[in-house]
């Protein structure tokens, strides 16, 4: 995809969805890196689920170790692999009290230490929370930027580092939210609905449908 195609893809979606949000509810840094974390190989909408009535009295990592590990797993029992995800988020808020302080560290090293936490979870805290340009590269976003020819990469670390060097830096902010939303409603695995697709002409996928 050539540079102009890339600004316009990105202006286009710019002009529809100017501040795009993150489907995952949450209240604070802390309950974000929860619900991140519990949302992998799940929905956003199982997650938020889960977690509404967790999150109205659980919002530190202190009050998440004080309601112990049984009363964790009872709330997010019906999201996949819940019992691991349990262990992981109460490691997670004893390592947070014990060494952050109780604060959620604002570095991707630091996050990725934290159990259960990968890149692409770091990356949307860091996009999220602390309000830097990252690109958090889900199956579909790595969908997206194959298909379109936007930022076509073997692997989600290849394609992050594609996007970190295409992406126009006017749009940097929020083109992971931007390139998830397209991939989940528009650009869909097995039936993209490209006639009502806002960047259909400048995309570069050979079966894509008039």
């Amino acid at each position: 995809m050539k540079k102009a195609d890339r600004y316009e893809f990105f202006k286009r979606l710019h002009a529809l969805n100017p501040e795009p949000k993150s489907d995952l509810e949450y209240t604070n840094a802390y309950t974000l890196l929860v619900a991140v974390t519990l949302s992998a190989q799940a929905t956003d909408a199982g997650v938020n689920k889960a977690t509404k009535a967790l999150f109205e009295y659980v919002d530190t990592p202190q009050k998440m170790i004080d309601i112990g590990i049984d009363r964790l797993k009872d709330h997010i029992k019906t999201i996949g692999l819940y019992n691991n995800k349990a262990k992981n988020v109460m490691a997670m808020a004893e390592i947070l009290v014990n060494d952050f302080n109780g604060e959620v560290p604002g570095t991707r090293e630091e996050l990725m230490s934290l159990p259960g936490v990968g890149r692409k979870t770091a990356n949307v805290v860091l996009n999220i929370a602390f309000h830097q340009p990252t690109m958090a590269v889900d199956t579909h976003i790595f969908r997206v930027s194959n298909r379109t020819g936007l930022a076509p990469g073997k692997n989600p670390d290849a394609v992050e580092q594609a996007l970190l060097k295409v992406v126009p830096d006017d749009f940097a902010m929020h083109a992971h939210h931007w390139l998830i939303l397209l991939g989940r409603y528009r650009c869909k695995a097995r039936k993209p609905e490209c006639a009502d697709c806002p960047v259909h002409d400048l995309c570069a996928f050979k079966d894509k449908a008039a």
